[in-house]
């Protein structure tokens, strides 16, 4: 009676093992079968926002299902990346999500209700990006010296836009102006688009966000760039000088975007999102769209992308440390 009663179970665990490998193989072969949501924690016109209707467009072309961006704005990206942590793991909710959302709000709010590593399958970066400083044509600077000049000698005179507190613009302003040694004013907005129009028309002075979204407004004039925040020139901005070689030595800072599924996303799916998307990336049309709107096409594996959010968690948890920046 005991032997047929551990045969019993016995067969019922291969029964569920097979049952769940065919599960497994379904996902992998009929994925997707309905519309995507990819969640953007940013109001359009940002650079999370650009990428994440790129890849959406190439998603849909590729899959034959509809692919649509859903921007949840709100708390520094906060909102939206909350929406996606809960979202159930069936490979129909995907989060653009950024330097902000995975590594900067981690250190500077004491409590999120989602973590991010815990509630995240990482699938793949999909482009880095440096941020460049811009002020408005009013600002009599013409260089990074010059900017740091005129604020030291009006401490507190000057104000800079952000797209919310706890946003990479918001730290990367901080480390620049702690690195530098003047001081401004904060003036987060509810996204970049929002900062940027703001700033276009005179209501704030500067700002430091992704190449991507303020280059359209410097090659057209209506805004000066100074530098970009990373170690080496930006292929799209070859004149501009970097900030570190503009008089702040070792400042580098770059933003990046990658794509996240919620926790428990079956594993045949995370690898087909990821090998569509880094094939996405690649596609000449697509790569040279990037590249030419400042951003650095980089793609990775599942793993790889995992352990550069933490090392980013790591890093940015310094920054805050350092700076001293608060969330409130």
């Amino acid at each position: 009676m005991k032997l047929n009663h551990a045969c019993r179970i016995l067969g019922a665990l291969v029964s569920g093992t097979l049952a769940l490998a065919a599960n497994l193989g379904e996902a992998r072969e009929d994925y997707p079968d309905k519309p995507i949501r990819v969640i953007c924690p940013f109001p359009p016109g940002g650079t999370t926002d650009v990428v994440a209707r790129l890849v959406a467009q190439k998603l849909t072309e590729a899959w034959k299902e509809q692919v649509v961006v859903d921007n949840r704005v709100g708390a520094g990206g906060i909102i939206g990346t909350e929406l996606a942590a809960k979202a159930p793991a069936d490979g129909y909710t995907v989060l653009l999500g950024s330097i902000t959302t995975h590594a900067v709000n981690p250190a500077l709010y004491k409590k999120l209700n989602f973590d991010p590593v815990k509630d995240f399958s990482p699938v793949t970066l999909v482009v880095s990006s440096p941020q460049l400083l811009a002020v408005h044509p009013s600002v009599a600077a013409k260089s990074v010296k010059d900017l740091i000049a005129l604020a030291k000698a009006k401490p507190g005179q000057f104000n800079y836009a952000s797209a919310g507190v706890g946003t990479s613009p918001h730290l990367t302003f901080e480390l620049f102006k702690s690195m530098a040694g003047f001081d401004a004013v904060h003036v987060p907005y509810k996204g970049t688009g929002p900062a940027i129009t703001e700033l276009v028309g005179g209501q704030v002075q500067m700002m430091i966000t992704g190449v991507v979204a303020l280059m359209p407004h410097v090659k057209s004039g209506r805004l000066r760039g100074l530098a970009v925040t990373s170690a080496r020139r930006a292929a799209a901005l070859p004149d501009l000088p970097t900030v570190a070689e503009s008089g702040v030595p070792k400042f580098d800072v770059s933003s990046w975007f990658g794509v996240f599924l919620p926790v428990g996303t079956p594993r045949p799916i995370v690898m087909k999102m990821n090998g569509e998307i880094r094939r996405i990336v690649e596609i000449p049309e697509v790569h040279r769209t990037l590249v030419s709107q400042g951003a650095v096409p980089e793609t990775s594996t599942p793993e790889d992308f995992a352990a550069y959010v933490k090392s980013e968690m790591a890093r940015w948890g310094k920054v805050v440390r350092d700076t001293g920046a608060r969330a409130d």
